[in-house]
């Protein structure tokens, strides 16, 4: 995707990526992961998001950039949280990926989430991996040290297409959009109400249905 798609406001690029590519490449692999579940976190006047009220920090810094920066922050002191920033510059929106759907080098994956093979996990962990903003991180072995970068590099990126050898393989947007409440928002006030979640209706990689 180049950098017009992410200068849009955060619900229409929350849209506009779900079953576009997440690619992943570091130490010559290369993750390919479908984005099924995404919310959108809209500024200043969102009272779910970093910069209600202009919160403006070193640690909100990517979200004033224009569309297409990557903001990782931590929650529990364990586990980032991936975000792409929207919108023009000083307009400090984005989308939060709650979820994605693994396509290739499903085994890296599972090594990152669970250090075994994916053939050896059960029907569980299998639902489990990746259906969370802070199970994706270590799926995909995303960290801080993406912060503030482009989500238009060669490191982390959004495709509409990923290659199977020579071939390209190109998304589908044959599908339902859900549009829901965010998710563990609930000191939010009357924005934990607002339907900014949209997820592909039936994906089993979802993460609250």
């Amino acid at each position: 995707m180049n950098k017009d798609f992410f200068n849009k406001d955060g619900i229409e690029v929350a849209k506009g990526i779900l079953g576009k590519y997440l690619i992943r490449k570091y130490n010559n692999e290369t993750i390919v992961t479908k984005i099924v579940e995404t919310e959108s976190y809209m500024g200043k006047d969102d009272k779910a998001s970093h910069v209600y009220n202009d919160k403006k920090s070193n640690r909100t810094a990517p979200l004033y950039l224009e569309g297409g920066h990557i903001y990782v922050y931590l929650i529990y002191g364990m586990y980032n949280c991936l975000n792409i920033s929207a919108n023009k510059e000083n307009i400090p929106e984005c989308v939060l990926i709650r979820a994605v759907e693994p396509i290739k080098e499903i085994d890296e994956i599972s090594f990152n989430r669970y250090k075994k093979h994916y053939k050896d996990l059960n029907s569980y962990q299998k639902k489990n991996i990746a259906n969370g903003p802070g199970k994706l991180c270590m799926a995909l072995n995303i960290g801080r040290d993406l912060n503030s970068k482009s989500i238009l590099g060669e490191e982390l990126f959004i495709s509409d297409f990923y290659y199977e050898g020579n071939k390209k393989i190109y998304s589908s947007n044959d599908f339902e959009i859900i549009n829901s409440k965010r998710v563990n928002i609930d000191y939010a006030k009357e924005a934990k109400d607002y339907l900014w979640r949209f997820y592909i209706k039936d994906n089993k990689f979802v993460s609250v249905k």
